[in-house]
């Protein structure tokens, strides 16, 4: 089963590597006998799926959750290892497909309205006579 990331990456099945162990947390009796919890890895540095500029942008993005050139997600919420397959898939694909997006276009300034100066102000005013009650009545 190949994982569609986007129109341009088709991850194929036989990229991707599944380990399974032992998951903590609920399940009664049947914890101990399942291998419940899933770990996908993928290959980024020697993906065949890859263009190159593809590789060098993964790599570039996701420097700080590879491997050894893989990228590793980890799934143990749901209680059957099947949940927790479809689960580790989608991680993937979500984490892929943000570092594969476009950068955001940079942001143009714009200025402060004369509305919103008018209501920092007033508020700051009365943030001020409000301070000012506070304080210890002179002596006058």
């Amino acid at each position: 089963m190949d994982l569609v990331v986007s129109r341009a990456l088709t991850i194929p099945a036989a990229e991707l590597t599944w380990r399974f162990s032992r998951s903590s947390g609920p399940g009664g009796q049947h914890v101990n006998t399942s291998d419940s919890r899933v770990q996908l890895s993928w290959d980024v540095a020697h993906a065949d799926s890859l263009t190159d500029a593809q590789r060098e942008r993964l790599t570039s993005r996701l420097d700080g959750r590879l491997v050894a050139g893989a990228l590793t997600v980890t799934s143990s919420e749901q209680r059957s290892q099947l949940r927790n397959r479809e689960t580790a898939l989608a991680k993937l694909a979500e984490i892929v497909a943000a570092a594969l997006a476009p950068d955001a276009a940079p942001r143009r300034p714009t200025r402060r309205t004369r509305g919103s100066d008018r209501r920092r102000l007033s508020a700051k005013g009365e943030r001020s006579a409000t301070k000012q009650q506070r304080r210890r009545p002179t002596d006058d």
